[in-house]
Order: C-alpha cells, then sequence, then structure tokens
C-alpha cells in the first residue's frame, strides 16, 4: 500500500537519512502496493522527534477498509511464497540481510532520530536486524521433523512443519524495527507472509524497512505482499486479533496491550505470541565483582532512557554491599551525559513524548508517598538544549519490593535500590517477587550462588543471566518471558516452531492394514 509523506524533517542530514532509504517527499512511500494516502477520510498524523522536537513528517492513518485490502493482497501472496523452497526463501533473507548492511549507518539515524535512543544503540538495532537475516538464512535448511518408529509392521511415522499462513506483527516504539525483523525473517523463511503494524509512534523506520524490503522483492519478481505494512491506531491492532484471516499474531507491549490480544485471538482459538512487561532486577551478591556489575546496571537502568523490556528496574543488594554500591552508584549518575541522540558523546536521551515523562514523575511521587527516597535524579531537564520537555535526569529511588509503584512497570529510567539479608534465597524470592518475569541477572564469584540462581528453585524468568546484566539479549537464544510477560518466545533457538503447524504423518508401505493398539476390526470375510 501506497502512503504519502510530507515535510520532510527540517535538518537537512535527517532529509538525506530518509532520502538514501527511498522515502521522499515528492514520492509516496510504499507501505503495501495500494494506494489510499491523501484520500477523504482518512486522518494524516504528524510525527514528531523527541530529540528537538522538530516536525518530522505527517503519515496517513489505515482505515478498516485499507485494513481488508492489505489481507487480501497478503493472501494471495501466501499462494505463491508457500510453495517456493526454504531454501529459497532463506536467499530472499539472505538478500534483505545485505540491502540493510547497505544502509544500516542511514537507518540506524532515522531510528535514534524518531525514537530517541542514542545513536550506538539505533546502529544496534539495525545489526539485530542484519543478524536475524543471518539466523534466518541458516534456519531456511534446517527446518527439520522427527522420524519415529511405528508400532506396526511396514509403516513409518515423521512429523513435519508447514507454515500458517499470514502473520501478524504489532510492534513497539522502543525497537521500531528488531523485534519485528525477529518475527518477519523467521517468519518468512517458514513460508509465512506477514503483516506489521507498527507503533504509530515510529512508523518512519517501518516505512523505510518496507522501502528496503520492496526493492529485494521486485528485483526476484516476487509477489510485493510476501511483506506488508498497515499503519494505524489501535484499531488496526483490534483488527488484527479478530482477524480469523490470521493465524498467529505477535504482539509486543504493555501487559494490558497483550492481554487484550490474547483475550482476542483465544477466542477464535488462533495463536498469540506475546512479549509483554518486564520489571527485571539484578541481584549483586556479597561476592560479586563490584565494578563489572555496576557497568551492567547503569547500562540495564539508562539505556534507551530505561525504556526496554528488559531494562533494570529494581536493584537487590547484600546489605554486606550496599553502602558500597550505593555511594558508587550516587558518584557515577551525576556524570550521565544526557543529551541529543545523534550526538557522539551522549549517553542518555530522552523519552520518547511528554505522556512519558508525566508517567515517570507520577511513579517517583508515588513510590514516596509508599516511603520510598529518591537518592538521585527525577527532575525533568529545561534550556535549550532540553526544550522538547522529554529530558529527564535518571533517578535512583531506596525501596521495598513490595510497594506497588515497584511492583508496577513503569516505562522510565527510575532504577529501585532494594538491601537484602541472609543468603541467596532471600534474594531470589525478591527477584521472583513480581507478576513480570521477562530478564533477570545475579552477579557473584561464588558458584554455589549463581547455580542456585539459574536451579528450578531459581530465577522464574524467561532470561537469566549470570555476570551479564538484564539488558542486550543475542538474537541466538530464544527471547521471551513467564508469567505477565505473555510466555512467548521469539528470535534464535527453535523459536521457528511458533510460526509453522506440525503435522504427523504415518505412511504404510505394506500390504496388510493393522490397527494401532492391536485392535482387531474385521469387516471382510
Amino acid at each position: 500500500m501506497k502512503q504519502t509523506i510530507d515535510a520532510l524533517p527540517l535538518t537537512k542530514a535527517i532529509a538525506d537519512v530518509l532520502t538514501a532509504l527511498g522515502v521522499k517527499a515528492d514520492n509516496p512511500a510504499y507501505s503495501t502496493g495500494l494506494t489510499w494516502g491523501g484520500q477523504e477520510g482518512r486522518t494524516r498524523k504528524e510525527i514528531f522527534s523527541p530529540a528537538d522536537g522538530n516536525f518530522i513528517a505527517a503519515v496517513t492513518m489505515a482505515t478498516a477498509e485499507d485494513y481488508d485490502l492489505v489481507v487480501k493482497q497478503a493472501q494471495e501472496a501466501f499462494k505463491v511464497w508457500r510453495k517456493m523452497p526454504a531454501p529459497k526463501r532463506g536467499e530472499i533473507v539472505r538478500q534483505i540481510g545485505n540491502k540493510l548492511r547497505e544502509h544500516k549507518e542511514a537507518l540506524g539515524k532515522l531510528v535514534s532520530y524518531e525514537m530517541g535512543k542514542i545513536l550506538q544503540e539505533g546502529l544496534g538495532e539495525v545489526q539485530e536486524m542484519i543478524d536475524i537475516c543471518d539466523f534466518a538464512v541458516g534456519l531456511s535448511r534446517q527446518l527439520h521433523g522427527l522420524t519415529m518408529h511405528s508400532e506396526r509392521p511396514e509403516h513409518r511415522m515423521y512429523e513435519q512443519y508447514h507454515p500458517l499462513g499470514i502473520v501478524g506483527v504489532i510492534s513497539a516504539f522502543n525497537f521500531p524495527v528488531a523485534v519485528w525483523s525477529w518475527n518477519a525473517m523467521l517468519a518468512a523463511v517458514c513460508g509465512d507472509v506477514v503483516l506489521w503494524k507498527p507503533s504509530e509512534k515510529t512508523p518512519l523506520t517501518a516505512i523505510a524497512c518496507q522501502h528496503i524490503l520492496r526493492e529485494v522483492l521486485l528485483e526476484n519478481e516476487l509477489p510485493e505482499g510476501v511483506f506488508n505494512l498497515v499503519i494505524g491506531d489501535a484499531e488496526i491492532g483490534s483488527l488484527m486479533a479478530h482477524d480469523t484471516r490470521i493465524p498467529l499474531v505477535s504482539a509486543t507491549g504493555s501487559t494490558r496491550m497483550g492481554k487484550k490480544v490474547g483475550e482476542a485471538v483465544g477466542a477464535r482459538l488462533g495463536k498469540s505470541l506475546l512479549e509483554l512487561g518486564g520489571n527485571n532486577a539484578i541481584i549483586i551478591t556479597e561476592h560479586a565483582d563490584i565494578e563489572m556489575a555496576l557497568r551492567a546496571v547503569v547500562f540495564g537502568a539508562v539505556g534507551t532512557c530505561g525504556q526496554r523490556c528488559t531494562s533494570t528496574r529494581r536493584l537487590i543488594v547484600h546489605e554486606q554491599v550496599y553502602d558500597q554500591v550505593k555511594e558508587r552508584l550516587l558518584k557515577i549518575y551525576p556524570s550521565l551525559p544526557i543529551g541529543h541522540p545523534l550526538s557522539d558523546t551522549t549517553l542518555v536521551g530522552p523519552l520518547i513524548d511528554k505522556d512519558a515523562v508525566q508517567a515517570f514523575q507520577a511513579a517517583l511521587e508515588a513510590v514516596q508517598q509508599e516511603g520510598g527516597k529518591v537518592l538521585i535524579g527525577g527532575e525533568v531537564l529545561s534550556g535549550d538544549a532540553y526544550a522538547t520537555g522529554t529530558y529527564v535526569k535518571p533517578a535512583i529511588v531506596e525501596a521495598q519490593n513490595d510497594y506497588h509503584m515497584v511492583q508496577e512497570e513503569t516505562f522510565a529510567p527510575i532504577l529501585y535500590l532494594i538491601r537484602y539479608t541472609g543468603d541467596v534465597e532471600n534474594a531470589i524470592e525478591l527477584q521472583n517477587g513480581v507478576r513480570q518475569g521477562l530478564s533477570s541477572a545475579i552477579f557473584s564469584t561464588n558458584l554455589l550462588q549463581t547455580e542456585a540462581f539459574l536451579s528450578h528453585w531459581g530465577s522464574d524468568c524467561g532470561i537469566a543471566n549470570v555476570n551479564i546484566g538484564t539488558s542486550g539479549a543475542e538474537i541466538g537464544g530464544a527471547f521471551g518471558g513467564e508469567k505477565e510477560t505473555g510466555g512467548g518466545r521469539e528470535s534464535g533457538s527453535d523459536a521457528w516452531k511458533v510460526y509453522m503447524r506440525r503435522q504427523t504423518n504415518t505412511i504404510n508401505f505394506g500390504k496388510q492394514l493393522p490397527l494401532a493398539q492391536g485392535i482387531k476390526f474385521d469387516i471382510m470375510d
């Protein structure tokens, strides 16, 4: 679907970035192959950068009728794509990865400018897309089933996997392209086609990616509907969740949103892959390498300005080293460079918008009412360099694990400092004592402590790290969490299986028809 993009950024640098990615002010930005931009009855949404407040572009939002046209296009493309051998599909994904390599710098800048994460993180997000392409290429030759021995003579049994059809992907603003690619590239080599609804806060990076994908598809004379994009609000997400034509919906976002998606998909007996909230903790024991732990804590707490699902939100520290850790953090935080995300010296960029700032302030007020003590930070920065009102000072709060606000996920740079006493099992109990279960970490040089953390009575999260922080997962491992995090798995390992349907096959190569379990059912003389 083609979609109009107008009023490019006020800075020539960002205009050049969009031009390099194929998005031009005087040409429709490709979205899915049908024209609906600029027509009556369609809402235009203006996109402003949280970095400097500049108006970047306006995009046309899809209607329910537009959505239906896209789904029909995807259905037709699936008829072609599913018949292509998996290694051939992998070849297409390989070409996509190469295109992303060519545009890495430009796309990384756009991610940074539109979302607000620092440039290093923007480039890292594009690298994640490249990495998952490489992973998917190898996977395309390994979509293996199992062969089993039959109890019946002259019979053979095996399992094989088939593509599902259309995979719907609903992505969040904090990783505007990487998490979509985890789903899209694996689904593609599995033989599925993809329908993507990105966050309405970061549509430009999605449109830029769609340009890159379209170029590869056209070069290979493939239908454009293999990868589909619809820019819309929550109504489009609801349509996807309720649509029986979409057998799998993968949704990343808040637990509240995920529950709605899960209920709607479950009501029609569809499949859902949910990556929802995180309330991640790092345990620092009395045997930790403190300096190593501090580096992980700071990156986990303030990276992406605390807007990662894997951000470190709770720091559970043994009483023997509590004061030492607290003192070191209070020295580090004032020196954190906060500023424009495209600056080489910046380590902390802005929050996504003023609503996020209000949530940040409200959480700090609420936790103080419960008895929490703000040790540092919490201010909204002002002045010419921070005129957007989206820059804040990361906060550290002394708190108790059972405080209501500590139990909640606030998508902002708030680190709750929690003291524990006794053995590591007490720390693990605190770590597990929240409704979310995404990422967790322990810093200790004591083997007994680390093994307890990794045992079946240890961390209850989908990700458990030793002497590594909560943030920064590699694509080779399956990514996801438990409890209110949703239970889904994306990216590496055997996560590909969710994008396919499993089929058990039994072949009789004999001349008799024996039944399983030795049942006799003779109807012939």
